[in-house]
């Protein structure tokens, strides 16, 4: 399987990026409705000597969206459990495999897991290596550009350089950065450079106009979007139709964005879960979505204090149904203070 040939070649390729507890088939389901993006990330399979394969991902990659290719990501440092875990993934129909070195989590990095292994590029090295060996599909890495500086980036880039990956997405800040400061756009330019394999970028790709630039800034033949897509929805179809005809058609209202905030609801809402769970659990969502839409942020304090759905959706109607161009890309912040950090790994 050659994954260059997946890739579109009047464009970048544009990618879901994998976020724990965020991006699972339900909301896959929910982007698929407003364009989606050409390739799905699985949630992180964890590898580890109790671990068994996770069913919920399992039926996300039989049951995919419009057919789209698909994924799957592993994370951990035990290789004979990595092993046996890619074993089982690679009789699904996927495109590639991928192997988190980025998470930034410290519950994950304590374990020398996801980022917390670029304090160990030796074994590291070992991982790639056995699962180069093993995989006969496609293998991929997303990785940070460092564990505390990006000085660490040369060596990094070097090892991944030999090891045989079929892509290689690159988040432009170090683990101990998690989503604060700037994305290095150049490191990842570096990376498309010297890497002999496809090089995605990824981080605070929040507009279609701003990822254009990215990845003309980069070189990068694709662009991995997570939290900038949880807030908009249609930004993988704007960025198609500004590649198709020198700018995006669609410009969703306040109005559209409450509609997409009800479909979040219904799509996400498993079956019998109790009314204040969803609520909980739309927050999460919204934590993305509301940031900065007013200036005193009183949209997002009100959605937090909503207890009950009736509340929730009053909240949503009071500011959002009037009137108005929801613009995404105005809150320049909102993806360097959203989001848990424990359940918001990509």
């Amino acid at each position: 399987m050659n994954f260059k040939a997946a890739l579109p070649t009047d464009r970048p390729a544009l990618l879901l990026a994998p976020m724990q507890g965020v991006t699972d088939l339900a909301f896959w389901r929910v982007l698929h409705r407003y364009g989606g993006p050409d390739i799905y990330f699985t949630e992180y399979f964890r590898a580890h000597a109790a671990a068994v394969p996770d069913k919920t991902l399992l039926h996300a990659i039989r049951h995919r969206p419009g057919g789209r290719p698909v994924i799957a990501q592993l994370i951990g440092r035990d290789i004979p459990a990595l092993l046996r875990a890619a074993e089982v993934l690679q009789r699904e129909d996927l495109l590639a495999l991928d192997f988190n070195v980025g998470c930034p989590a410290p519950i994950v990095c304590r374990k020398d897991a996801g980022g917390g292994l670029l304090r160990r590029l030796d074994w590291l090295a070992e991982i790639l290596a056995a699962l180069r060996r093993a995989v006969s599909i496609p293998l991929t890495v997303k990785t940070r550009v460092g564990f505390s500086e990006v000085a660490e980036f040369a060596a990094i880039l070097r090892l991944y350089a030999g090891s045989g990956l079929d892509a290689l997405t690159v988040h432009g800040r170090t683990v101990r950065e998690m989503y604060q400061g700037a994305v290095r756009y150049d490191l990842i330019a570096q990376a498309a450079r010297v890497m002999p394999c496809p090089v995605i970028a990824n981080g605070n790709l929040i507009s279609a106009g701003l990822a254009a630039g990215v990845a003309r800034q980069t070189g990068a033949a694709g662009l991995m979007i997570g939290r900038g897509c949880v807030r908009n929805p249609w930004i993988f179809n704007q960025i198609r139709e500004l590649y198709a005809d020198g700018a995006p058609r669609t410009r969703p209202t306040l109005r559209d964005l409450r509609e997409y905030i009800g479909v979040l609801w219904r799509e996400t809402l498993p079956v019998g879960f109790a009314e204040k769970l969803q609520v909980a659990k739309m927050k999460k969502y919204l934590n993305f979505i509301a940031q900065q839409l007013t200036a005193d942020e009183a949209f997002l304090h009100q959605i937090r204090r909503a207890d009950s759905a009736r509340e929730f959706f009053r909240v949503c109607d009071r500011f959002l149904d009037r009137d108005g161009w929801f613009d995404a890309e105005t809150p320049a912040k909102f993806l360097a203070n959203a989001g848990n950090p424990r359940t918001d790994c990509y």
